[in-house]
């Protein structure tokens, strides 16, 4: 996507060709930096503290975490370390397990002396993959924003999103994202719901922020402003990203989604998932019961980051002092609330047998 009309990926090798360079996310919507990482350290705290964030950026950042590690030392300890202390990071987004199993094999079994170029060979395979993959996915996608278009007799399609499944979650483009980019590129008429997304506000401060540089425009709503919009008929489609897919087509994703798919189910607007195939998890079948849920710091409840009137940067508190508070980051939307997943082999149900048949080569692997 472009930022200020220059292309960008949210992650790149640097120009000395070992160095890996990120979107500070931490820093959005107020400024645009990144930053250059050059230790497993460095990629670990990169995705811990989301300054790299999305399943499928975190899975490409791990892989190119590994390459430094093995840059460093190419020995079978090293590499073992890395993916030990890369998986440790964020427990929920698959992508992460999925893409540290991929740079294994690609290195474990060759000479240590080849190790270090097959792993940044794969890494940037993973990065390019995900690209591909949500290409595919918008042109899913944006068939059914077409049709809506089609009910409306051309007039404007009103898409609610949660959280940031955008270009800014994964190497480029978006998998929520992508359906409502390409709609806007073919001259469909579409507007965002963007759902502030508490408490770290990943659709007030990425998702507006990404779609007002590519033109697409957007109003930012509260968390729960989503259902009153669905009941008066001001939302013609939901569609979301995933972190994590069971083999039965249950979703973990932002917490809150769940309450926008019973608000969809219950309004009769359409819920879908945008879901690459690297992110279903088929060793898992129910999602409520075994997708294991990251707890983070409270104080992302309790304290809002904002840009005061004269230009700083300020963290407040917004509850009493001492007041304790929980940070569950993600929520199980059951398969049967979802109309379907956008993948990029198609729009399939969100069922067992529909995934299996649409992925059989992730049956044998798992």
């Amino acid at each position: 996507m472009k930022v200020d009309g220059k292309p960008w990926r949210t992650i790149w090798l640097e120009p000395d060709g070992w160095s890996v360079g990120v979107i500070d996310q931490t820093q959005l919507p107020h400024r645009f930096v990144s930053t250059r990482l050059t230790t497993l350290d460095e990629a670990a705290w990169a995705i811990k503290s989301m300054v790299v964030r999305g399943a499928p950026l975190i899975g490409a950042a791990a892989a190119y975490g590994v390459c430094l590690a093995l840059h460093a030392d190419a020995s079978d300890e090293s590499l073992d370390r890395a993916c030990a202390a890369l998986a440790a990071t964020r427990p929920t987004a698959i992508n992460l397990r999925w893409a540290l199993d991929q740079m294994a094999r690609a290195v474990r079994n060759r000479p240590r002396g080849e190790r270090v170029a097959a792993a940044y060979a794969r890494a940037q395979e993973i990065a390019d993959e995900d690209v591909a993959i949500n290409a595919a996915i918008g042109r899913v996608g944006v068939e059914l924003i077409e049709a809506a278009a089609a009910r409306k007799n051309g007039a404007r399609v009103n898409v609610l999103t949660h959280c940031n499944a955008g270009w800014l979650a994964t190497v480029d483009i978006g998998t929520a994202t992508a359906s409502i980019y390409t709609a806007h590129d073919r001259g469909i008429p579409v507007h965002v719901y963007v759902d502030e997304t508490r408490p770290r506000n990943q659709g007030a401060a990425l998702t507006a922020w990404e779609l007002q540089q590519h033109g697409v425009p957007c109003t930012v709503i509260a968390d729960n402003a989503g259902g009153h919009l669905m009941q008066h008929g001001q939302v013609d489609l939901v569609i979301v990203g995933v972190d994590r897919a069971t083999s039965q087509g249950d979703v973990c994703n932002k917490i809150g989604t769940y309450l926008k798919a019973l608000a969809a189910h219950d309004t009769g607007v359409p819920f879908y998932v945008a879901l690459p195939s690297p992110t279903i998890d088929f060793s898992t079948c129910d999602g409520v019961a075994e997708i294991p849920i990251e707890e983070r710091g409270p104080e992302e409840v309790t304290h809002l980051t904002g840009m005061t009137a004269d230009g700083r940067i300020e963290t407040v508190r917004i509850v009493p002092e001492g007041a304790v508070a929980a940070n569950y980051a993600f929520d199980v939307t059951p398969a049967r609330l979802i109309t379907g997943l956008l993948t990029e082999r198609g729009l399939i149900a969100a069922r067992a047998d529909a995934l299996a048949a649409a992925f059989p080569e992730r049956i044998a692997k798992g």
